[in-house]
């Protein structure tokens, strides 16, 4: 029986873990978890996302920008979110509308899709 979500995972490019931080703990402000020293030596960074984790590995020779797969973060105040993206000159895109939720949509520095959803019903 599954019962519930540990963690998902997305990837940037092998040595991009500063900027990678930069974006997600400073910009997007999710805090840094700690990884199992035994892990350390992969590269990547795991962050806490309410009580679950994403977890942010490395890989080269991978065009983020050719998937619709994605990480969808609720969000209390979604104008919020789309204003401080645009201040630090992210591209929103607007999503397909979907009844009960305000969202939109974002690629990260990397090319990973990213959505920011509120349920208003």
């Amino acid at each position: 029986m599954i019962i519930g979500l540990h963690h998902a995972q997305i990837t940037i490019p092998k040595g991009a873990e500063e900027e990678g931080r930069r974006f997600y703990c400073h910009i997007l402000q999710l805090p840094e978890m700690e990884k199992p020293d035994s892990l350390k030596g992969r590269g990547g960074f795991w962050l806490q996302v309410g009580d679950k984790e994403v977890h942010v590995g490395t890989e080269d020779g991978f065009d983020r920008l050719t998937t619709k797969a994605h990480l969808a973060y609720e969000v209390e105040d979604v104008p919020y979110w789309r204003h401080v993206l645009e201040e630090n000159k992210i591209e929103i895109l607007d999503s397909v509308p979907i009844p009960g939720y305000e969202r939109f949509e974002f690629r990260d520095p990397f090319g990973n899709r990213v959505e920011m959803i509120k349920r208003t019903d």
